[in-house]
């Protein structure tokens, strides 16, 4: 009987844990079960401890679990994914009120995690399973997640290119309870680990001020802006830096885009954001590229400069701050006005690579008469 009841017990243990190890596959398959309001983005960015401390912060940001992505075994170990031969990522997995915090909204926040050029780990953390990937849940992430990528690779932030993978998701299995909220849990191991690690020197010398995210602004602004000084003097020609941040002068009829008769649009050479269209270019026989009007207003700004003996209002970026000319009034209808700009200061964008470039939404302009 004893023989009988120990075989039967045996077998409820052995299907109970049957179960038990189904249920833990297909959760972390599924992820953990959440409302129906919220949506998940999963990345992957080195350390996910450091990823989670970051990202959880957010307002709308309701949970961060700490994970391993992109790997060819089912239901991983640590240290499995840490001696690099599953396949997997460490990643986190952020659920979040697409009413509160958008998608694109957490994308600016995960470049402002990482270092997207460094394919081989990051930081103190070395290997491909601390590499940098964006897995997308949906065409629309993905999308997103190309644009966002694009123009962060345009903003002249990085001398290096951009590495981060994009891919689809295909499943997440969370860490061990050990791994989940570590920075609140072991503040002081966290931060020791976290200062040794270099990634917020690194984040600090790459974004400067800009790297505290104001979120609720989810527009194309978040993606133009100024890099520090040390990459302006490592990606910008010496002409350039001088003009753009010296407010020097290229000399006329010598410059690029005095003669340029292209159809396209022109961006500040320092950040990327849409200045000029070639539609409301003219040639006003200066030298110097001239335009009636900005493609977009809000991106240009004007002020009084003293540097010769009589006033002129100067043109800058707006988030760049570069300087780009100045602006007379003596040009052609309809605006009377002559913006005079350095060549220095712009790159050209032919109509026929606006798409690619992350501009696809001026390329209407181009399907109209020129009404100049």
């Amino acid at each position: 009987m004893k023989t009988s009841i120990s075989l039967l017990m045996a077998g409820v243990i052995a299907v109970l844990a049957m179960l038990t190890h189904a249920e833990k596959n297909l959760q972390a398959a599924s992820s953990v079960a959440e409302p129906d309001s919220l949506s998940v983005a999963t990345f992957a960015g080195g350390c996910f401890w450091s990823l989670e401390s970051g990202l959880e912060k957010f307002t709308g940001v309701h949970k961060v679990i700490s994970g391993f992505s992109g790997g060819h075994i089912v239901n991983p170990s640590y240290d499995q994914v840490s001696k690099g031969g599953t396949g997997h990522v460490e990643s986190v997995q952020v659920y979040y009120d697409p009413a509160v915090i958008s998608y694109k909204t957490l994308l600016d926040a995960y470049w402002r995690q990482v270092d997207p050029t460094d394919d081989a780990g990051q930081f103190v953390d070395r290997g491909r399973q601390y590499r940098t990937v964006i897995f997308y849940n949906s065409q629309e992430q993905k999308e997103h997640a190309e644009k966002s990528r694009q123009l962060l690779s345009q903003s002249g932030r990085y001398s290096a290119p951009i590495v981060t993978e994009i891919k689809k998701f295909e499943s997440f299995y969370p860490a061990a309870d050990y791994h989940q909220n570590y920075s609140k849990i072991n503040p002081l191991r966290y931060k020791y680990y976290r200062f040794r690690s270099g990634r917020d020197n690194y984040l600090k010398k790459i974004w400067g001020p800009e790297l505290i995210l104001k979120t609720g602004q989810d527009t194309a602004m978040n993606h133009y802006t100024k890099p520090s000084d040390e990459v302006l003097r490592n990606t910008l020609t010496p002409l350039q830096y001088q003009v753009t941040q010296e407010e020097d002068t290229e000399p006329p009829f010598k410059n690029t885009y005095w003669n340029e008769k292209r159809e396209g649009i022109y961006v500040d050479v320092v950040s990327g954001e849409p200045l000029f269209s070639s539609r409301d270019k003219f040639d006003s026989g200066t030298g110097w590229p001239s335009f009636t009007r900005p493609l977009v207003a809000d991106n240009i700004l004007k002020k009084k400069d003293f540097l010769l003996v009589f006033p002129r209002t100067e043109v800058r970026s707006r988030h760049a701050d570069s300087h780009l000319g100045h602006v007379f009034e003596d040009g052609p209808q309809p605006t009377g006005l002559r913006y005079c700009l350095n060549s220095a200061s712009l790159r050209f964008i032919p109509v026929e690579e606006m798409e690619a470039a992350g501009y696809g939404e001026f390329l209407s302009r181009f399907q109209t008469e020129n009404t100049r």
